[in-house]
């Protein structure tokens, strides 16, 4: 593969920094931007299928969406806390 001047220097920034191979980041890279593009077109699809659908229809799929939604992040993210109350944020010291 060839890169540009600035790419190619940008990697080598990337590879003393992370201490990885060039080919471990560029796989990691490939494999993040080919998985980015894939969920953007299985949004686009539901995107295009919803606007497809009755307004009522949308509405109910969507709050389904959100629930399902919502119980993933709570999987992922069980425990988060989040640094700081808005309380505390605007105090200044």
């Amino acid at each position: 593969m060839r890169l540009d001047g600035k790419l190619e220097e940008k990697l080598s920034r990337a590879v003393e920094a992370e201490h990885k191979s060039r080919s471990e980041l560029v796989r990691e890279a490939l494999l993040s931007y080919l998985n980015e593009r894939e969920r953007r077109r299985f949004l686009d699809d539901i995107a295009r299928a919803a606007r497809e659908l009755n307004p009522a229809e949308a509405r109910s799929l969507a709050e389904e969406a959100l629930l399902t939604d919502n119980e993933a992040l709570g999987v992922a993210e069980p425990r988060a806390r989040y640094a700081g109350t808005r309380k505390a944020q605007g105090r200044k010291r």
